[in-house]
């Protein structure tokens, strides 16, 4: 029976079998080591038989093999053991060079962008890379058990619509059986639907803008985690959720993941369980009167207030996460609920963590009335077929609600230090790359 590598240290002594790729050799007077990759990790074996060695004569890196052999104590080794005295049998043989050694740290410059994503077929197969991806795993884990722990059922929708039903160019546009659809950029109607049918709801899946953005925070393809939830006192409420579940992944991801993330060198984390709250408004008086930049009466920050107030809340709060709120009216989005202590403003805030804006948190506008007239404030056509069922779930009564958009490659970027968020993503899609 097949053991994993990181299973070893339980079988020293006995004789087992064990199945990867081969990912580095060594040859040293007449002794082969050889490293052998599979999910569990790596484990060093050692060779001696020269009919064992020839097995392997003529082939590389990726290479398919099982072996069964006794398991040793050494302490030097990967995992504390090793094994000995194996019976080889190659499984699948790659007699050609790798473009990319595996077992050499991977470049992540910028300049190196195109060759990392262009063989990403290799790279992965390097243990620290997949350290990225087994980081990202884990925190959607977090997140599902949080949420899933706080009653919200998770949906699926639709990601071929009909138009641009919110408005804006930045919608990718494709044939379907003769009609002209559009690929979504949220699943926004939809989780808002069913707060009238499950009250909380959440989904993990793929966005689509059109955005020409050739930034280290932009993609054309991303993961967004979406929550809605339904009967809130106020906005406060879901600050609070969206609050709560960060502090819970990220505090779980730097507890369950440390090693893995020294190793890729993550800054260490600065949280506390309470974030701290600004105003658009005030934030752009602190950084006028910090930086003599001035950007009062700004609509919306800059890169750089984002980078500052994530910096000032870390050395003086003790907390990298920000929240920044009452965003201009100027700003909203028809749906967005207008703050009526101060009408200026809407009840919407901008999560910030580490310098750069994770989700978007806003309460929604539940009153069908008000919600057809902002409608028709903004230019759209309340009755266009794309509003339809839309309105229609207002019209048979929803609560009042508010959730996020929350951008998952972001919040792994941001979380390990990666420099671009296409670090993050297995297959990154932007302006240039629709491959591999």
């Amino acid at each position: 029976m097949r053991v994993l590598s990181r299973d070893l240290d339980q079988h020293i002594g006995k004789t087992v079998a064990i199945s990867g790729w081969l990912h580095k050799r060594r040859d040293l007077g007449g002794i082969m080591f050889l490293v052998v990759r599979d999910r569990g990790g790596v484990i060093q074996v050692v060779v001696k038989d020269p009919d064992e060695q020839k097995k392997l004569e003529g082939l590389y890196a990726g290479t398919v093999v099982q072996m069964t052999g006794k398991i040793v104590s050494e302490p030097r080794a990967a995992g504390g053991v090793e094994m000995h005295s194996p019976e080889i049998s190659v499984m699948m043989p790659i007699s050609e060079v790798a473009p990319i050694e595996y077992d050499k740290p991977i470049d992540h410059t910028p300049e190196n962008q195109d060759t990392l994503f262009d063989n990403r077929v290799y790279n992965l197969r390097n243990p620290d890379e997949q350290k990225i991806f087994r980081i990202r795993a884990s925190l959607v884990r977090y997140i599902r058990e949080f949420l899933t722990d706080q009653d919200f059922v998770e949906i699926h929708t639709p990601k071929l619509l009909p138009g641009a039903t919110e408005g804006g160019a930045e919608v990718f546009k494709t044939d379907y059986f003769g009609r002209e659809a559009t690929l979504a950029q949220s699943p926004q109607f939809y989780k808002q639907m069913m707060v009238g049918a499950f009250e909380r709801v959440f989904e993990i899946g793929p966005a689509f803008r059109a955005e020409p953005s050739m930034t280290t925070r932009h993609v054309s393809e991303s993961t967004m985690l979406d929550i809605e939830m339904g009967f809130i006192d106020s906005h406060s409420d879901v600050l609070d959720m969206t609050q709560d579940l960060v502090y819970f992944a990220l505090t779980s991801v730097y507890r369950d993941h440390a090693r893995d993330l020294t190793a890729l060198g993550a800054p260490e984390l600065v949280l506390k369980p309470a974030f701290p709250r600004y105003t658009v408004a005030e934030i752009h008086e602190m950084y006028s009167k910090a930086t003599g930049e001035k950007t009062m009466g700004e609509k919306d920050l800059f890169p750089a207030e984002e980078r500052w107030i994530c910096d000032y809340a870390a050395k003086k709060l003790g907390c990298e996460a920000v929240f920044a709120t009452n965003f201009p009216i100027e700003n909203m989005k028809f749906y967005h609920m207008i703050d009526p202590k101060d009408p200026k403003t809407v009840l919407w805030a901008d999560l910030l963590f580490r310098g750069v804006e994770i989700a978007t948190v806003p309460q929604r506008e539940h009153h069908h009335d008000k919600l057809v007239a902002q409608m028709k404030a903004a230019g759209l056509d309340p009755a266009a077929p794309g509003f339809r069922y839309f309105l229609e779930a207002f019209k048979a009564g929803l609560p009042p609600h508010g959730g996020f958009g929350f951008g998952l490659d972001r919040f792994v970027q941001k979380t390990i230090g990666l420099q671009s968020v296409k670090e993050a993503i297995l297959f990154p899609r932007d302006m240039k790359r629709l491959t591999p």
